[in-house]
């Protein structure tokens, strides 16, 4: 017989929040679910280490699934579906809906850029014997965690012809690698007295690609023309090339599932990958929604999201534009901002997971925990919410009645203590143009690192939010 609770255990049950570890709570066919879900993700992230592959993917998932180039489109109707690409390195995906666009639309906007590092201007020269690459680090990073890595090259070198040479060096099982050297414990006992900062200079980020020097005895720099002969040979670029070139230095290694019951996902660049996958995965389902519903794929949000493809440009203005037009709506005057003001936006970015390694810098009752489904944060900033949009109290509530109504497993949290942790995201630049935002995101460990961690149950959560809001 069913013990009979107490007033006290119904009061408890009524009033007050117990925080539960989702995958408890599913069936054996749920979690088969959810497992298989970050199949196809860690097969995305494969595929698209960064932006400009993200995006190439993105396009394929995007017209698989009926998606058509704006351009293609003389006029927009409901259920209409279209995308939109800028400079190969944002993507923007939308449904139209049967509310007029001036009553607001739902976005949820992510960034596909990853900290890394990049090729400098001038990258190559010859130094002790050895072919080396110059290199400028990219957003946050911790310099020391890139050395003695496996590291692969992506990206393309523009040439003067206007053909776009790609590349992608490291990634296959017979490829070659590269490398940053790092000094032998045996002769390091200065270098391991220096702060963790300065353990490995940003001049001493230089990758190792070569050591045979071409067979000449009458010139010099010999390593280093070897090195150009075999890039001339696969590509057909010369050293002057270097100077238009978008070369980036990523992790080699793949991502794949972690953890003896799988249960997570270890790889490179889920900051903010994740999100933008999860974002793409629910918008390419979504059919006849009421409000239109966008999905919004930066780039640059890890510097400051300037310049032409991050969120500061007028990218997604344009293409807000671009839809007034093909649906006729842009007769009225400031019908644009109108639809900014009743607009709505779930800004799709990682959270700090809980790491009881480095519990001291945590406040644990307003942590994101591995497992407790897909993290929102009210406000970021650091140092008194500095930066932060700080989502209204309403839309907190709004958001939080419809992920219980879908059955959406979420939990706001902030990053750090106090004075201890901060950070920055979109979500203030969409907020500045009137619409209502709150950061919603997966939780992940180790952020900004050549591998990350990230739940699959979080995961799954954050498609499921992100598929319940577009619809």
């Amino acid at each position: 017989m069913a013990e009979t609770k107490t007033e006290g255990q119904k009061l408890k049950e009524k009033l007050l929040t117990e925080k539960k570890n989702g995958w408890s709570e599913l069936s054996d066919a749920q979690k088969k679910t959810v497992l298989k879900f970050s199949d196809g993700y860690i097969d995305f992230l494969n595929k698209a280490k960064i932006e400009r592959e993200f995006v190439k993917e993105a396009q394929k998932l995007a017209e698989a699934n009926g998606f058509k180039s704006l351009d293609k489109y003389k006029k927009l109707k409901a259920g209409d579906k279209v995308y939109y690409i800028n400079r190969s390195k944002n993507i923007i995906l939308a449904v139209i809906g049967k509310e007029k666009l001036e009553d607001g639309v739902n976005v949820v906007g992510a960034h596909m850029d990853s900290p890394r590092l990049d090729l400098k201007p001038n990258p190559l020269y010859e130094d002790g014997g050895f072919a080396y690459f110059k290199t400028q680090y990219y957003g946050g990073i911790k310099k020391y965690q890139w050395v003695t890595l496996p590291l692969a090259i992506h990206g393309v070198v523009a040439l003067k012809n206007g053909k776009n040479v790609e590349v992608k060096i490291g990634e296959e099982d017979d490829d070659v690698t590269f490398v940053i050297t790092d000094l032998l414990p045996h002769m390091a006992r200065h270098q391991m007295e220096k702060k963790a900062t300065e353990i490995i200079e940003g001049e001493a980020l230089n990758l190792l690609i070569g050591s045979i020097p071409y067979d000449d005895d009458k010139i010099s720099q010999k390593v280093k023309l070897n090195i150009m002969k075999l890039l001339n040979e696969k590509y057909g670029i010369v050293e002057e090339d270097f100077l238009s070139a978008e070369l980036e230095i990523v992790p080699a290694m793949k991502a794949k599932s972690l953890g003896f019951d799988r249960s997570m996902v270890g790889g490179y660049g889920q900051d903010d990958k994740v999100c933008s996958y999860c974002s793409l995965k629910a918008i390419t389902e979504i059919e006849d929604p009421e409000r239109t519903a966008i999905c919004l794929l930066v780039d640059k949000e890890e510097i400051g999201s300037i310049g032409n493809t991050g969120m500061e440009s007028l990218a997604f203005e344009t293409f807000l534009g671009e839809l007034l037009a093909l649906t006729g709506e842009d007769k009225t005057p400031n019908v644009l901002h109108r639809l900014y003001q009743h607009s709505k936006m779930l800004s799709a970015d990682v959270d700090g997971a809980f790491d009881p390694i480095y519990a001291s810098v945590a406040d644990k009752r307003n942590a994101s925990f591995f497992g407790f489904g897909v993290g929102m944060n009210k406000y970021t900033g650091s140092r008194g919410k500095s930066g932060a949009s700080d989502a209204n109290a309403e839309f907190v509530a709004e958001i939080r009645k419809l992920f219980d109504e879908n059955k959406v497993r979420y939990q706001l949290a902030e990053l750090g203590k106090v004075d201890e942790g901060g950070g920055g995201t979109i979500a203030y630049i969409l907020a500045n143009k009137g619409m209502d935002v709150i950061d919603c995101g997966t939780p992940v460990l180790s952020m900004h690192s050549p591998y990350e961690v990230a739940s699959k149950f979080d995961i799954f959560m954050s498609y499921k939010a992100y598929k319940a809001f577009m619809k």
